[in-house]
């Protein structure tokens, strides 16, 4: 597929998508949102992807919805009618697929990360931002929405209810470096350090176990609503089922061998 909006790249292992329409601050138009899409559903056929670095071109990692497309305005229907549509048929499976991909995904925030642009700056596991990028959520203050695109569910989950709300009733920029010592973000880095390190953080990840990506994930999330007895038996029902996998096998003799383990192969 011919992309208008963003392109897609590979650095031997890792899948790039980066955001290309820096002059419009990287809408999240229903275009953008399809060839994204897209390329989600080849980075998951490719099996020799092993990872996933999402980044933007521009000033901007993205400013949210596209409200100047006229996308909002149909004559034949009302504009919270049509709002739900994108939402149902564009975006919010956009954000599901994005977050549920069977590789480790970095997302590296380039600039300001703006209304729906917050929700797919935190839906891949790891979020890296320049230190010039920021979090800004205007929906309640500026227009009298709610925030989108899954924004208060990885809020929420990372920085609690408290900040969550407070951020969403006050519309406060939050910085790359506050968003850092928030838990909000894994790192917050020199802007021309930012995508070596990316890259550099993509490549290792690349190496990992494919299952191991997935299970990590299931873990952790399981962990946010078990309490401790009954996450020590998922832990302990995941090793039961994992020390037999081959991957360990790799992982042990390479302990022994002194190298680092080569899992391809072994999924």
């Amino acid at each position: 597929m011919s992309y208008q909006t963003i392109i897609y790249t590979r650095e031997q292992a890792v899948a790039v998508i980066t955001l290309n329409q820096p002059e419009r601050f990287n809408p999240l138009s229903a275009t953008m949102v399809d060839e994204i899409r897209d390329a989600l559903a080849m980075v998951r056929a490719d099996k020799t992807v092993r990872a996933l670095l999402f980044k933007a071109n521009g000033k901007l990692f993205s400013c949210g919805a596209d409200l100047g497309s006229g996308a909002f305005n149909a004559q034949s229907e009302s504009r919270g009618t049509r709002a739900g549509k994108t939402m149902r048929n564009g975006i919010n499976p956009m954000i599901a697929e994005f977050h549920e991909l069977p590789v480790p995904v970095i997302v590296a925030v380039n600039g300001g990360a703006a209304g729906g642009g917050v929700g797919l700056a935190l839906a891949g596991d790891i979020t890296l931002a320049a230190h010039s990028a920021y979090f800004y959520l205007p929906f309640v203050k500026k227009l009298a929405l709610v925030p989108d695109a899954g924004a208060s569910w990885f809020l929420q989950r990372r920085l609690g209810s408290a900040r969550t709300l407070a951020i969403c009733l006050t519309g406060e920029r939050l910085s790359a470096k506050k968003a850092e010592q928030w838990g909000l973000i894994h790192a917050c880095i020199d802007d021309e350090a930012l995508l070596p390190t990316a890259m550099e953080m993509a490549r290792q990840l690349a190496r990992l176990p494919a299952h191991g990506v997935i299970e990590a994930r299931q873990i952790c999330e399981a962990a946010s609503r078990n309490d401790l007895r009954t996450q020590l038996e998922y832990e302990a029902n995941r090793q039961q089922e994992l020390f037999d996998h081959p991957a360990l096998e790799e992982g042990v003799r390479a302990f022994f061998e002194k190298r680092d383990p080569d899992f391809s192969g072994r999924e």
